[in-house]
């Protein structure tokens, strides 16, 4: 039986709906709070920037760039990426977003090593995101077991990468939030709508975390490390 018509399928609906109520939370959380201007006035790069100074952090850029929600640090150039929105912004929505991504920022000055974690297995979760399924399908074909098992213990590699960026992401947001709070750059009654945005936006990594343990799941059903199939 050809994998997608399996109705091992039924056990990524859970996952489903849950990425479908992610996003309905912080597009809602982020269209209210992107229309509730800060206190202060003060843009999402330049916020970025005033935190990196307050963190002692001289060598990561802020750059640009085009795109809805593509907010992110790359820590392999040290860049911090805003998206229009974000880097003109001067929103609650656009504040608690920059402030998230340095906190990305400070936690590769500091060597967090969650983040290591997750950068050093970053090549091979791509590549097992993007081979597992191909493997298993040619294995399956061609009737080779061990061809079907490579594929699915390299997607292994894809599901420890979304459950290692479950902590970098909610420690990031609670870096934001302290900095924000430290530096005096929102209000005490400002901190809870930025919360409010940055808890949603986390559990979109919730969602796509069990996304990938249920497809394990089924991917160890289909390949029979969990029983053997007799169709």
């Amino acid at each position: 039986m050809i994998p997608f018509f399996d109705p091992t399928f039924i056990l990524l609906i859970p996952a489903i709906i849950l990425a479908m109520i992610a996003q309905g939370r912080v597009k809602s959380a982020y269209s209210k709070y992107s229309r509730y201007g800060s206190k202060y006035g003060i843009t999402g790069a330049e916020l970025a920037s005033r935190l990196l100074r307050d963190q002692r952090i001289g060598d990561v850029v802020i750059e640009m760039v085009s795109g809805h929600m593509t907010d992110h640090y790359d820590p392999r150039q040290k860049v911090l990426r805003l998206s229009r929105d974000i880097y003109h912004g001067t929103s609650l929505a656009a504040l608690g977003i920059a402030a998230h991504e340095v906190g990305h920022a400070v936690q590769h000055s500091e060597g967090y090593a969650m983040l290591s974690l997750r950068n050093m297995i970053f090549p091979l979760a791509s590549i097992g995101s993007q081979a597992a399924f191909p493997l298993l399908f040619l294995g399956m074909i061609l009737g080779s077991q061990s061809l079907a098992s490579i594929g699915v213990l390299i997607f292994m590699f894809a599901v420890a990468f979304q459950i290692i960026t479950l902590p970098v992401e909610y420690n990031a947001s609670s870096r934001a939030l302290t900095m924000l709070a430290d530096g005096s750059y929102v209000t005490v009654e400002e901190e809870k709508p930025i919360k409010k945005v940055l808890n949603a936006a986390a559990l979109t990594y919730v969602a796509a975390t069990a996304m990938a343990v249920m497809q394990l799941l089924r991917l160890l059903m289909i390949s029979g490390f969990l029983g053997r199939r007799d169709d």
